[in-house]
Parts: structure tokens; C-alpha cells; sequence
């Protein structure tokens, strides 16, 4: 295998769509789809088994559920996952987010989008457009307990790492959050790196949630 490839696991109950996402994938010359799964129990075995950067997890499946297997795959593994619906309802969006995921996609998305997703996925960031990234982060935190992060850890940050995690927390894009801090692109993905780091972060999406978490954002605000 060349060095490089982006590991892939497709997981999803319907065979055809399975198939065609390990098509679309396997086309692709950095990617190499490693393992296939028809449910949410042997896609937490394929990703034990076949280390893969990216899940690509249905939402709704036998045996256990995406969100279910999401969980496990996030906590018990480095894949990043991207879930998959047929629905566009919120609550999904916000229990994948619960669950860990770094991005979530209707099914009938473009084969360009696809790869893309898959791409940025592995590549470390989240993949909700900062609009919708605004709205479903201040969704999910209300009503939730603050304190999993406590605001005494963003003491680890500077003034400028704070900055730059509430531009994140009102869902700008680095090029947008370049703009308004009047730096460099390459400069705000250092920064971005900073505050994941310091704060044990997985992704943008988790330091958006850490920024309302904190208190820096007040959800609906």
C-alpha cells in the first residue's frame, strides 16, 4: 500500500449503497477502502482490526445503530467518523456530534462531495459549513451541564489561542477568522492546532463545543 493512502471503512445495511460509497472511494488514488461492514457492531470490529482513518458510518443500522458504534469508535479508536443519513432532522446531527463524529452527510450528496468529506475528514478538521456549525453547537449545549470543560482550563491559552477558539465557537472559517484577527491562513491553522492541543481536543467541531462549554459563547447569543 503506497504512503499516504487515506484507510476507509464503509459501513451501511444496504448492500448497493455500501458498494457505490467503496466504488466512488476506491477510485480515488490516495484512498483504499480497507473493510466493509453491514452493521454498527462489525464496523467497531473493522476499525479495531484495520486501523482506518475514517469511518464512514450510517446512521441507522441493525445489530447496533451508527450513533452507537460512533461511540465506541471514537473512544476506543484514532478513526475519525463521518456519519450518513437519509434525514435531515437535527437530532441526528446533535447525538453524532454527542457521539464523537467529525462530520455528518445526507446520502445524496455529489461524489465530488464525498471525496472532499472524506479528504478534510482525515485531515484533521470537522466537517459542518461554519452557518450550520453556529446553529447546531448552540443547539446541543443548551440545556447541558456546563463544566465538562472547565473555563480555569483555557488559562493554558493565549490571549490570542482565546481569540482565536471564540471565532471558532461563532463558526468562522480560518480564512474568515484570518480576516477579522488581520493574520495569515498559515497563521490561524497554528493557532487552531494550539488550542486543540492544549485543550485535548479531537477536532474544530469539539473546540466550537468547548467554546460554548467555557462560557466563552452563550448559546443563542
Amino acid at each position: 500500500m503506497a504512503a499516504g493512502m487515506i484507510r476507509v471503512v464503509v459501513a451501511d445495511d444496504q448492500e448497493l449503497v455500501r458498494s457505490g460509497f467503496t466504488m466512488i472511494l476506491d477510485a480515488q488514488p490516495d484512498f483504499t477502502v480497507v473493510a466493509e461492514a453491514g452493521n454498527g457492531a462489525d464496523a467497531v470490529v473493522a476499525a479495531h482490526a484495520h486501523a482506518p482513518d475514517v469511518v464512514l458510518l450510517d446512521v441507522r443500522m441493525p445489530v447496533l445503530d451508527g450513533l452507537g458504534a460512533a461511540r465506541r469508535i471514537c473512544a476506543e479508536t484514532a478513526a475519525r467518523v463521518v456519519m450518513l443519513t437519509t434525514f435531515d432532522q437535527d437530532d441526528y446531527v446533535y447525538d453524532a456530534l454527542a457521539a464523537g463524529a467529525s462530520g455528518f452527510l445526507l446520502k445524496d450528496l455529489r461524489r465530488d462531495d464525498l471525496v472532499h468529506a472524506v479528504r478534510v475528514v482525515a485531515g484533521g478538521e470537522a466537517l459542518l459549513a461554519p452557518t450550520v456549525t453556529r446553529r447546531l453547537i448552540a443547539e446541543f449545549t443548551r440545556g447541558r451541564d456546563r463544566g465538562t470543560i472547565a473555563p480555569s482550563r483555557l488559562r493554558v491559552l493565549t490571549p490570542r489561542e482565546q481569540e482565536t477558539l471564540v471565532l471558532l465557537g461563532r463558526g468562522l472559517s480560518n480564512a474568515e477568522i484570518a480576516a477579522e484577527l488581520v493574520v495569515s491562513e498559515h497563521t490561524v491553522k497554528t493557532h487552531v492546532s494550539n488550542v486543540l492541543a492544549k485543550l485535548g481536543l479531537r477536532d474544530r467541531i469539539q473546540a466550537v463545543i468547548a467554546a460554548y462549554e467555557t462560557g466563552l459563547i452563550v448559546p443563542g447569543g
